[in-house]
């Protein structure tokens, strides 16, 4: 009786190795060099000055007129994330197109440069930018978001397209078709679940950083957590915090519903 062939190891690359050493000695200096002050962090007073802090978020306020005010605000910040969202997929989609390279090499380089320069800024930067252009609001709030995200998911639907078949495509074209009408039955298809499920993941980013947004005037729960904290209404400000996490929950729930229904 022969025995079975045990597969080879895998091979490590050096490249591979390198990398891993370098990302090593980076944790290991950056714990080296930032001033960490763990000893200070669990003393005694640390947290007795900390369950002090907690405590005056207790009991969150509940008065009708106040529950009403930030069921708007969830609203807002709720239709903020998800037209910056919406426009962002419109926007990454068609600079998706000469990123992927289907328009040549030059405009591969220059498109990917734009997606690269508008994710670099975070959304904090974009909405402090555009609060001074479209003024106080969810406007620039939305506006924000839209420029940020569409950085990123026209990077990511890019590189969707670039991984795709080009078998089925070159097929139809072979046959006669134009290359639109290869493009949009041939190798989009393949793309769009990667592109959608890119989009629902980034609405859910995208309802976080827009609670963070009007913490800079862009409207939303942010700012109301902004106007509140400041004033030390920690008991309104616990409302405000509840609100955001169970708008994070509800939205994490549909965007997990609705990936789930794409792939089955």
């Amino acid at each position: 009786m022969s025995r079975p062939v045990l597969p080879a190891p895998p091979r490590v690359r050096p490249a591979a190795i390198a990398l891993l050493i370098g990302i090593g000695a980076l944790v290991i200096a950056s714990f080296a060099t930032l001033p960490l002050q763990w000893k200070a962090f669990f003393t005694l007073d640390a947290a007795r000055t900390t369950g002090e802090f907690l405590l005056g978020f207790a009991p969150p306020e509940l008065a009708p007129a106040f529950l009403e005010k930030t069921a708007w605000a969830t609203a807002e910040t709720l239709a903020m994330s998800a037209l910056g969202t919406g426009i962002a997929a419109l926007l990454g989609l068609a600079l998706a197109l000469p990123a992927s390279g289907r328009f040549g090499i030059a405009a591969r380089a220059g498109t990917r440069l734009v997606l690269n320069v508008s994710r670099s800024i975070p959304e904090l930067v974009w909405a402090a930018i555009l609060l001074i252009a479209a003024g106080l609001g969810p406007f620039a709030g939305t506006l924000a978001l839209a420029a940020h995200t569409a950085g990123v998911l026209g990077r990511l639907f890019a590189d969707a397209l670039e991984n795709s078949s080009p078998l089925p495509e070159s097929a139809l074209r072979i046959n006669g078709a134009r290359p639109a009408a290869a493009f949009l039955y041939a190798t989009l298809p393949q793309a769009v679940p990667q592109m959608v499920s890119y989009t629902l993941y980034r609405w859910e980013n995208n309802i976080r950083a827009a609670a963070v947004l009007g913490v800079v005037g862009a409207g939303g729960l942010g700012q109301m957590l902004k106007y509140h904290l400041s004033l030390f209404q920690m008991q309104q400000a616990a409302t405000v915090i509840i609100g955001m996490l169970l708008l994070v929950a509800v939205v994490d729930a549909v965007s997990f519903w609705l990936r789930r229904r794409m792939t089955r």
